[in-house]
Formats: structure tokens, C-alpha cells, sequence
């Protein structure tokens, strides 16, 4: 069995950044499908997106589009933190990833994972962090992560 179909698969489903022609691309759709993401309008992503971009490389949002249909089927993010510990170290903290309902099980979650891991490792961070439901914990641990200690959560709303 011939697998010609594999390049194209790896183009067809391309890691990239966050663009602010994303809005119309289903991006905050899709956030719906991780948790509470009430509509935001053009004009509050751009705010925000530009908000972001002026951060640079200390967080970066990342999404796959599907060149095919022009939506946006997979997305995750990754602050950085700079801390004292650690001779003024860098931490890295995952947040937001979330594939399409409709593509899960393509491998689109550990693209996302790859790719935010190597953002932090080119930044100088010495470790990536993440919180995860119970349910995704042996997703992460087979993109690398181990359990450690326990989450604690304030909300304010």
C-alpha cells in the first residue's frame, strides 16, 4: 500500500500562527468547543490579537487550518513566564488547545503540542507546564508531560 497521500496530509494540516484573518476562519468557534467563549466581535479579536502580537514571542497562539474547507480545526497557545527561580528563568505554560471535534484522532493535537513544546525549548525555558482535564491526562503524557503535584483554581465570576 502506497502512502502518496501523506504529504499532502502533512500540508494540508500545517502548524502556523495565529493570523487576525483568522476571526472569519471559525477560531472562536472553535474555542467553544474547549469552554465558556461568548461571542466576541471583529473588532474585540483584533484588539485583542493585536494586544498579543505586541507581546512577541513571550505568547504566541498557533492554529492548523484546513486548507481544504478554510476553517480553522485545531488551536492551542503558550505563554512565557520570566521568572527569578532558576537564575531568572523562563517557564512555559500551555493553555487552550483544542481540536475540532470533527478531525479528532489525525494526530492534530500533538502537532500543536510539538510545536508549542519547541517554541518554549527555542526560548530558553526550562520546563513547559499545562493543566489538563482528567480525561486528557494520557494524551499529554504520550506527547511527554508527567503528572506532578495538584491544581488549585480560584474564579472570580
Amino acid at each position: 500500500m502506497q502512502n502518496s497521500n501523506l504529504p499532502d496530509e502533512e500540508q494540508k494540516f500545517r502548524v502556523r500562527k495565529l493570523e487576525v484573518s483568522d476571526y472569519g476562519k471559525g477560531f472562536i468557534e472553535l474555542l467553544q468547543q474547549l469552554s465558556v467563549c461568548d461571542s466576541v466581535s471583529n473588532k474585540e479579536f483584533g484588539d485583542r490579537f493585536g494586544e498579543l502580537s505586541s507581546l512577541g514571542d513571550d505568547h504566541v497562539v498557533c492554529v492548523i487550518e484546513d486548507e481544504l474547507s478554510g476553517k480553522i480545526i485545531a488551536t492551542g497557545s503558550i505563554f512565557i513566564e520570566k521568572k527569578f527561580l532558576r537564575n531568572c528563568g523562563k517557564v512555559g505554560h500551555i493553555e487552550d488547545v483544542v481540536v475540532d471535534s470533527t478531525v479528532r484522532g489525525k494526530q492534530l493535537g500533538k502537532k500543536l503540542i510539538k510545536f508549542l513544546t519547541d517554541h518554549a525549548h527555542s526560548m530558553g525555558c526550562y520546563k513547559v507546564i499545562l493543566d489538563c482535564s482528567h480525561e486528557n491526562r494520557v494524551f499529554y503524557e504520550k506527547c511527554g508531560f508527567k503528572q506532578k503535584e495538584v491544581q488549585m483554581v480560584m474564579y472570580f465570576v
